[in-house]
């Protein structure tokens, strides 16, 4: 007979405790980390707003109940929802990752950071609201950028040496915890309020990546970062309130998250919770792909000029990447709406090739009826480079390469178009940054009248203003 179970309740996990402290007691001192997470957070909004102009995702936002009124909720921006905390995390969360265009994080598993902000933001907004209604002081942008850059820390360290695709679970797992963590702390939590919080997002019901790998990806890959956000809602609201954690959520024996979900293994760590994260996010600046087709779209539209006139007389193409994008990107046979040609490299290789740009409405089925697209795709392989794949995880380079090379049937050959960093790499920053200012400025354009959109210019372009700003006054700004 096995022996029993002693039912003491041990000390909290380690990885809940390291979580707690570092959202609750690090003080954030790195400039680079503020104003990284100023375009972070401005870039993202500015893709919920191109996203309102897609009825797939519009037709799920709003309150559950037409007509229902929330006294003190929140904005949901570049709409006139005003809704639950929970509720305005799930419309937010969808607005910011619908058309795949925010940024990027990786190591074992992929991640998009700026997910965080659709339980953030509104939770913010909210909270300043009821406080405001009480006589209190609103929360300030500044606290916004603070919760940003540990959000984005919390599930950055937990991607980078630990695999939850691998397991089949899919990323946005990440999001739930780094919001149940960070807005916990917004709504007034104790550390301890924080470790419990916590131990609950880890014990959550977890979505499966099925949704976004063939053969069944669909539409739910772009509010499933939403729906986990205020999943983490809901958790932190229930742990201030005084619902109980479980300290061993996560190591327990045959229970705990470790042995039913994670083959038993201990996470991993490369480094201490800092913000290392947030200063080497990765920005999709030019292109609505999956961040690893990035350079994949640089590349093929490299080629552009050279092969357009001559796409019938291409015998094969040659694509080199990494084998990440192998796993995640590598897709032939039919594509069957938007979400399924997002993540496929042959699909955007081919609207470079063909177009000599990329944007979201080439992933529009107008578009992909053109029988050039396919006929393109069954020409490519792809391969992995041992040298991309090597320098994909070097710490001190994070490279996301991919090369395109184009063979004629005459027997000639384009010139090998390799791209190694794409534009929004950390490496550069210099470039890449007047192109994402004019990414923003055009997506406040697409919603807003000029005289709204210069008062938003206005406090988002400037740090200090930006910082200062009350978080009601923010998103009042962004009211229509």
């Amino acid at each position: 007979m096995p022996a029993a179970v002693s039912n003491v309740r041990p000390a909290p996990d380690r990885v809940l405790v390291q979580i707690a402290d570092y959202v609750d007691r690090y003080q954030i001192k790195s400039k680079l980390a503020w104003e990284t997470a100023r375009l972070t957070l401005i870039d993202t909004l500015g893709c919920g707003f191109e996203a309102l102009s897609y009825p797939a995702c519009t037709k799920l936002l709003g309150p559950v109940v037409p007509g229902t009124i929330v006294p003190n909720g929140a904005r949901v921006p570049g709409t006139a929802f005003v809704l639950d905390p929970e509720h305005a995390t799930l419309n937010t969360g969808a607005l910011f990752r619908w058309i795949d265009f925010n940024d990027a994080f990786y190591g074992e598993t992929v991640i998009h950071p700026s997910d965080t902000y659709g339980g953030i933001l509104p939770v913010a907004d909210w909270l300043s609201r009821a406080r405001m209604a009480q006589g209190g002081k609103p929360l300030l942008m500044h606290d916004v950028l603070e919760a940003g850059i540990k959000a984005y820390e919390v599930m950055g360290g937990l991607a980078i040496e630990n695999g939850f695709t691998s397991v089949g679970l899919d990323h946005t797992i990440l999001v739930k915890i780094g919001v149940t963590a960070v807005v916990t702390r917004m709504l007034g939590g104790t550390r301890e309020e924080i470790i419990n919080a916590v131990s609950n997002a880890w014990l959550d019901g977890h979505a499966l990546a099925a949704f976004r790998r063939k053969p069944n990806t669909g539409s739910r890959k772009s509010w499933a970062a939403g729906d986990a956000a205020s999943r983490g809602v809901r958790l932190a609201l229930m742990a201030v309130r005084g619902e109980m954690g479980y300290p061993a959520a996560l190591s327990a024996k045959r229970w705990g998250f470790y042995d039913v979900l994670f083959k038993g293994k201990p996470f991993r760590f490369q480094r201490p919770f800092g913000t290392y994260v947030m200063e080497n996010t990765l920005f999709k600046i030019p292109y609505p792909t999956a961040f690893h087709g990035q350079s994949a779209v640089e590349a093929a539209i490299k080629l552009h000029p050279l092969v357009k006139d001559r796409l019938e007389a291409i015998k094969r193409i040659e694509v080199k990447c990494h084998n990440s994008s192998m796993t995640i990107l590598d897709k032939t046979g039919p594509l069957y709406n938007p979400a399924d040609r997002d993540p496929c490299m042959q699909y955007m290789i081919a609207i470079g090739m063909i177009f000599g740009t990329m944007t979201a409405e080439h992933y529009e089925d107008r578009v992909a009826a053109d029988p050039r697209i396919d006929k393109l795709r069954a020409k490519m392989k792809l391969s992995e480079s041992a040298r991309f794949e090597k320098d994909y995880h070097d710490p001190a380079k994070r490279s996301n390469a991919n090369s395109v090379q184009v063979f004629f049937n005459d027997g000639s050959k384009a010139p090998l178009s390799e791209v190694e960093y794409p534009l929004g790499h950390r490496r550069r920053r210099e470039e890449g940054v007047p192109v994402l200012m004019q990414k923003f400025d055009k997506n406040v354009a697409r919603v807003f009248a000029a005289k709204q959109r210069d008062r938003i210019l206005e406090v988002c372009l400037h740090q200090q203003r930006l910082e200062a700003t009350p978080i009601n006054e923010f998103m009042d700004l962004m009211v229509v």
